[in-house]
């Protein structure tokens, strides 16, 4: 037994080695296939960006969200890397059964360690495989977030690490019984047990055991080893080790996950210049080549967990769209692709093969049938991507926010989008509508721009206008930006006049603009439509600098004077001008208008004093909520509101549910599967609630649109209000509180604005 298992091991350690190391190399090269990324956008600070991977994998701060899950993967990720002198160990096992590490091998710290962690991956592993079982698809169906992925590649993956850790545990044990451990003692706390079973064996048994073991844990081991190397695309195996590279270059070096802005749109290592071109450039993707490296580095980290599946709005209700399978489509295709790309291939933007026959001629078949696939199409014209797929995201975030190893999903649909919607002019019809109102009138419903101001006049206060009323903006301490809805939808200004009405009685000092400001473009460029957000944003940004009076420059720090303050009752307008707009030019202090209000709240400027009685839901708009971490402010205003009573729904927070209408869906017909406003409102109404509140125009109108429809089917009672936070607040502080009675407040500290 000892020489057959010494044989085998080795030879499977030669070739596991070999194949292994030639793996990395073609995962390298097919990673650099990728186009370049504009300079120091994913390799500046990069001793902050070593703290967070150290951070993310050491501290599992993504996967521990999920509770015993991440703690069963800790142990199994964290036992992976730091047992691997255990198959030292085993090596020296097969020549000499009772073998064991110089130096540590008989330290007790180091005998705890791996009597410890090897017990806790085993344990580990079984409770994942025990979850997976629960999970699997066919029994929940649709809700698995396994439905999709590559259940044989996990159950292989599983029954390897269960063997491996078995193998580690008995292992150590057998050495206690070889090395005369006749009392118990720390270094086999757990395994004791069997050190005594195993004493009542004779030395022949033990040392065939040892043998047997220590064969198992190497040839188990290195089999592993030589199946990813033969199959780079194995993501349930290779996240292991590329989610440190991919971890390492995530868009924030900080660590935050890539949501709140988009990415300027780039080509060849530059970002596009709209308004001088180069000849090469190009616009979108629409071939898998023209995703950065860091896009084909995504692809292939995926682990196919399906948490971003789970959480998705689109899957949930019924449409084609899953993040997962999204992403291992495109890791597929590309895997498939690389041979053809490798040797040369590729096509112009005109569709011409780049390379030459000769430089095609060993290229498998498979692999230039595969090149000949559209990127994006239909079942009947082979695409990789559907169309339904692609335009079936609401950007809500969910899935960049639940990725364990820092996949950039929409990044990615952006991308595609892009391609689709400037060069091909492939996109939902009805969003054309918007897009040409945007053109002529600066706003999506095309409305005349002095009606922008129109709501003033249902106020009994004045509302100060830039240029008008007053010279600039220094004369205010905001600029409130009502933004196009919050100015033109009817249901969105009476957020409006509820805000602007509590800032007057708070004795805010603000402004509004004229009616000249245009959409911020948050939709135009969810869209895809990047030349057209950038033109909005230019214009706005330098008609923001020119009404804070850029330059009225203070002379001893040579910046202007005024301090850029803007309140936003919009959580897209929020959003773009705090995140996007600095990538035109545009530097502005942004805080949402709930961050305002609580702030007021705790100054005493605002007292809610009359009850507003009923059972409360908030909705956690997407744009204000997983985008730029505001949950708390809207809370506590309801929370300071005499009468409500809170009760979350059972999504929500980071993993809230979306309404529908984010990634320019507000203006997309929604024709497949169940609404998603729909689907939110049911979870709504599980609680009976007399009030569902939110705080952004956009899920304002989606779920007032299904509550009406819930109200004209029966299934809502008619009393059921759906209203911005604003509005509850200004229902509570109508009634002024007795002066006498209300003690004076100290000041609270301004809310932090979004810089």
């Amino acid at each position: 037994m000892q020489l057959a298992a010494i044989i085998v091991s080795l030879v499977l350690i030669a070739v596991g080695v070999a194949l292994f190391g030639r793996a990395i190399v073609q995962i390298y090269r097919f990673v650099r296939l990728g186009q370049n990324v504009p300079a120091g956008t994913r390799t500046d600070d990069p001793a902050q960006r070593t703290i967070t991977v150290a951070k993310e994998f050491l501290g599992h701060t993504r996967m521990n969200k999920w509770g015993i899950v991440g703690v069963a993967h800790w142990f199994v990720a964290v036992g992976f890397f730091s047992l691997l002198l255990t198959i030292v160990n085993a090596i020296g096992q097969l020549f000499q059964a009772d073998w064991i590490l110089p130096v540590i091998g008989d330290w007790a710290p180091y005998n705890v360690f791996v009597e410890f962690l090897g017990t806790m991956t085993a344990l580990g592993i079984l409770t994942l495989i025990v979850i997976r079982q629960l999970n699997r698809p066919g029994r929940p169906g649709r809700k698995s977030r396994f439905a999709g992925s590559n259940t044989g590649q996990a159950y292989f993956v599983e029954a390897v690490i269960l063997i491996v850790g078995i193998c580690i545990f008995t292992l150590h044990a057998l050495e206690g019984a070889q090395h005369h451990v006749d009392s118990y003692e720390a270094s086999f706390f757990v395994s004791y047990p069997v050190v005594s079973w195993f004493r009542g064996m004779d030395l022949s048994t033990l040392q065939n055991l040892t043998y047997f073991f220590a064969g198992l844990k190497i040839a188990t081991s290195f089999i592993w080893m030589i199946t990813v190397a033969l199959k780079t695309d194995m993501g349930v195996a290779w996240h292991r080790f590329l989610a440190f590279p991919n971890i390492f270059f995530k868009r924030e070096s900080q660590g935050g996950v890539a949501l709140g802005a988009l990415q300027p749109m780039a080509s060849n290592g530059e970002l596009v210049d709209f308004e001088d071109p180069g000849e090469d450039d190009v616009y979108g993707v629409s071939q898998i080549e023209h995703f950065s490296w860091k896009g084909i580095l995504d692809f292939s980290t995926c682990t196919e967990c399906g948490r971003c599946q789970s959480q998705c709005p689109a899957w949930n209700t019924g449409k084609p769209l899953s993040p997962k399978l999204l992403i291992m489509s495109l890791r597929d295709h590309a895997h498939a692709k690389a041979p053809y790309l490798l040797a040369g291939g590729g096509k112009d933007m005109e569709g011409n093969e780049k390379a030459t026959e000769e430089q095609l001629k060993d290229v498998p078949a498979a692999a230039l049938a595969e090149a000949e696939r559209p990127l994006i199409g239909t079942l009947e014209e082979n695409g990789v991507i559907d169309p339904d797929v692609l335009w079936s995201c609401t950007t809500c975030g969910a899935c960049v926010e639940q990725c364990p190893v820092d996949i950039e999903h929409i990044d990615h649909i952006v991308d595609m989008r892009r391609y689709q919607v400037m060069i091909e002019s492939a996109f939902p019809s009805e969003a054309g509508t918007m897009l040409k109102n945007l053109e002529k009138k600066g706003n999506p419903w095309g409305l005349a721009k002095k009606q922008r101001v129109e709501w003033t006049k249902e106020v009994d206060f004045e509302v100060p206008i830039v240029g008008k009323d007053i010279e600039d903006l220094t004369e205010v301490d905001y600029l409130y930006w009502v933004g196009c809805a919050g100015a033109l939808e009817d249901r969105a200004k009476k957020t409006t006049k509820a805000f602007a009405e509590l800032l007057h009685m708070a004795g805010v000092k603000f402004a509004i603009m004229g009616g000249d400001e245009k959409c911020t473009g948050d939709s135009a460029r969810r869209l895809g439509n990047e030349p057209l957000f950038q033109q909005l944003g230019q214009e706005n940004v330098a008609m923001l600098n020119m009404a804070y009076g850029e330059d009225d420059e203070d002379e001893s720090t040579k910046k202007p004077k005024s301090s850029k303050k803007i309140v936003a009752t919009c959580p897209h307008c929020f959003n773009t001008i705090a995140n996007e707009y600095p990538q035109l030019g545009g530097e502005f202090e942004v805080i949402h208008h709930t961050q305002l209000l609580q702030h007021l709240i705790d100054e005493g400027k605002l007292v809610p004093v009359t009850p507003v009685d009923g059972l409360i839901t908030y909705h956690d708009p997407c744009y204000l909520g997983r985008h730029n971490k505001v949950y708390t402010p809207p809370r506590e205003i309801m929370s300071a509101v005499p009468g409500l009573r809170q009760q979350e729904m059972h999504r929500h927070k980071e993993r809230g549910f979306c309404c529908g209408a984010g990634g320019a869906r507000m203006w997309m017909e929604e024709r497949i599967g169940k609404r998603i406003n729909n689907e939110r409102v049911d979870e709504a109404l599980s609680l009976n609630p007399d009030i569902v509140s939110t705080a952004c125009p956009f899920c304002l109108v989606m779920l007032t649109d299904s509550v009406n429809g819930k109200k004209n089917d029966g299934k809502a009672k008619e009393n059921l209000q759906v209203v911005d936070v604003a509005q509850l607040l200004l229902d509570s502080v109508k009634t002024p509180a007795d002066p006498a009675g209300t003690a004076e407040a100290e000041d609270a500290p301004e809310p932090e604005p979004v810089k």
